[in-house]
């Protein structure tokens, strides 16, 4: 008899976490499309800043690591220059798809470069006290189809 009474009471929380859930799903929903804007903002600031030789600015986006690995604003613009061609002058850009890793997040970007090929950018971002910056990219050719 007791395990009958029992279930009830559990069943009688089942309503109530359904409504907590909904009741919060706005908040939750609004927490992810404010990571999105700020993810998507941190990237769009650095890739205007390529376009305008603004090396400073670009720089001011990426993570510690990124600044650790390269020194300076000018040693860093140059290995995007002339290893990231379709980054440092991207004459299209789309966000795709965010995922969350851990950590870190992964913004795909589909980007088209300066002779016209496309490519899919998988830009790895941290957040570090609340702003996100970039903590590398890779670039993988775009399917022509998109």
């Amino acid at each position: 008899m007791q395990t009958t009474r029992a279930a009830p009471r559990v069943w009688s929380v089942l309503p109530f976490l359904i409504v907590s859930t909904w009741t919060l799903l706005p908040t939750l929903l609004h927490a992810e499309d404010e990571i999105d804007v700020a993810i998507r903002d941190a990237i769009m600031r650095q890739i205007e800043a390529f376009a305008n030789d603004d090396e400073e600015t670009a720089w001011t986006y990426a993570s510690e690591g990124i600044k650790r690995q390269f020194g300076s604003s000018d040693v860093f613009v140059d290995m995007v220059r002339e290893q990231y061609p379709a980054v440092h002058r991207a004459s299209t850009i789309e966000f795709a798809e965010r995922i969350p890793h851990g950590p870190f997040e992964i913004q795909t970007v589909k980007i088209r470069g300066p002779e016209g090929g496309r490519w899919d950018a998988f830009y790895r971002m941290v957040r570090i006290r609340g702003e996100w910056r970039i903590a590398g990219v890779r670039l993988a050719p775009s399917d022509p189809g998109i």
